[in-house]
């Protein structure tokens, strides 16, 4: 997925929802150290919403720039122990 301003103060970030118990936590590779969980998928999706928000308000704050994914390339590898 390529990161791109959509419109002025509006932008998209690659998330991942990994099952964690009988919800998801959620991480967001451009910004390292940002993990948050939801009970259900919704729910993850809502909280990883407002931990991006609120990180990037902090940024905006310490005048610090708003990282760009250039593009992510993603694959499942598949590997044998012997």
């Amino acid at each position: 997925m390529i990161k791109k301003t959509l419109f002025k103060n509006m932008y998209s970030f690659t998330v991942v929802y990994a099952p964690v118990g009988r919800g998801y936590q959620v991480t967001v590779p451009l910004l390292p150290g940002l993990v948050t969980y939801g009970r259900n998928f919704e729910e993850a999706k809502d909280m990883a919403k407002d931990a991006i928000n609120c990180h990037l308000e902090s940024l905006r704050k310490d005048r610090e720039p708003i990282p760009v994914e250039q593009s992510l390339l993603q694959e499942r590898l598949t590997v044998s122990l012997v």
